[in-house]
């Protein structure tokens, strides 16, 4: 069968961080939300989502699809009775659809003519950005049991403190030196190829991508990811880093989403908690206004390619754009457009020709081409996003 996961009716609701990419490809937990389905599945999936991101992320449909909310989190018994979908069925949670079968040949679809299979258990649907860290606790531990279920972990290497070993999952040509590891309250997965240097402290649910680097000292508590290629560094705390993103220095970070190839400076800090302990109130790019989150603790969400100098200071529920540049004393707006250049003393435009160069050197240290694709992507953004510039 082939199956192809659709952005759905949240995909604004998600921006900015779906501006790049599809909400397939969000990383909650260990995985991306692509590739739990496609571990569930058995099976590779492509996407429909944006007509400006179909180029990088193009859809296969052939005579027989099932089409996949990928803003919905899959578990076993979901993708079971996905699996099983037939011609005109579909599956929805409550009034929002889950998956339904489709041909090549139907012009369109109309899910009155389907028979609707409610589903009846519980299933986790993303929302909003805040989202992410809010559900990462219950999407890392099933991550941890979804991809370590019979298999060895390598051995804790001598020197390294733990407690409660048996939920401490490292990976082949993992490096551990004399790190303390806490997973009395969540697992621990440490992924292939990556490094946590001595004096670390992490505390569960934690998950360390491939390649990627906890530096000396760092202080981490659940329930955290830090995706493939990334550096971090500091205290953090229930946060997710995208991937091959840098918080390699002191400062605190919580509460938070950081896309892919951003950098935060040395000694930067956010907010995650009002000074009156308030409701914190967060950009939404659907209402074009603050909107209330329910939420009493939440930090920064990042978009991909943005970036902090040392010493900056981010207010509770801050939302940045794509390829943003921030620096300067004093704490920034609480909302920052895509390519803005500037702090608190004011903003101008990020523009394009600079934010190509940048990108393309970023990239090039980790042996990515920043190609003709991303550029056109990026370019695309950027006309999207100028009514939100008013410098």
């Amino acid at each position: 069968m082939n199956y192809i996961l659709f952005d759905g009716t949240v995909r604004n609701a998600l921006l900015p961080l779906t501006f790049t990419k599809p909400v397939a490809d969000l990383r909650i937990g260990i995985l991306t939300i692509r590739e739990k389905w496609e571990t569930y599945l058995g099976f590779t999936t492509t996407t429909l989502t944006e007509d400006y991101l179909e180029e990088k992320f193009p859809m296969v449909e052939m005579e027989q699809n099932v089409m996949i909310n990928a803003s919905f989190l899959p578990t076993l018994s979901l993708a079971e009775i996905i699996m099983e979908l037939k011609e005109n069925q579909a599956i929805f949670k409550d009034e929002e659809v889950i998956a339904f079968f489709t041909s090549d040949s139907q012009e369109t679809i109309d899910f009155d003519n389907y028979e609707q299979i409610e589903f009846e258990l519980e299933v986790t649907q993303i929302k909003n950005t805040w989202d992410l860290f809010l559900f990462n606790e219950m999407a890392l531990k099933a991550d941890f049991e979804l991809i370590t279920e019979g298999r060895i972990s390598q051995p804790i290497p001598e020197g390294v403190r733990y407690i409660n070993k048996e939920n401490i999952f490292i990976e082949e040509g993992a490096e551990i030196l004399f790190a303390v590891l806490n997973a009395s309250n969540g697992p621990i997965y440490i992924g292939k190829d990556a490094l946590v240097m001595e004096g670390s402290l992490i505390r569960g649910p934690f998950a360390l991508g491939e390649h990627s680097v906890v530096k000396m000292g760092a202080k981490i508590y659940g329930a955290t990811t830090i995706g493939p290629f990334c550096t971090v560094g500091g205290e953090v705390k229930n946060s997710i880093l995208s991937g091959y993103t840098n918080k390699g220095h002191d400062g605190f970070l919580g509460n938070s989403v950081l896309g892919e190839w951003c950098n935060i400076g040395a000694d930067t800090n956010n907010s995650n908690l009002k000074n009156n302990y308030g409701e914190v109130r967060l950009w939404n790019y659907e209402t074009e206004n603050f909107a209330k989150t329910g939420l009493q603790f939440c930090g920064l969400i990042m978009g991909d390619h943005s970036k902090c100098a040392i010493n900056t200071m981010f207010n509770t529920g801050t939302v940045i754009g794509v390829s943003a540049n921030i620096y300067g004393s004093n704490f920034p707006r609480n909302f920052i457009p895509s390519f803005s250049w500037g702090g608190a003393a004011g903003f101008s435009t990020y523009q394009l020709d600079k934010v190509n160069e940048t990108a393309k050197l970023v990239m090039k240290r980790r042996e990515v081409d920043f190609d003709e694709k991303e550029q056109r992507i990026l370019e695309h953004i950027f006309e999207i996003t100028k009514k939100y510039r008013n410098f």
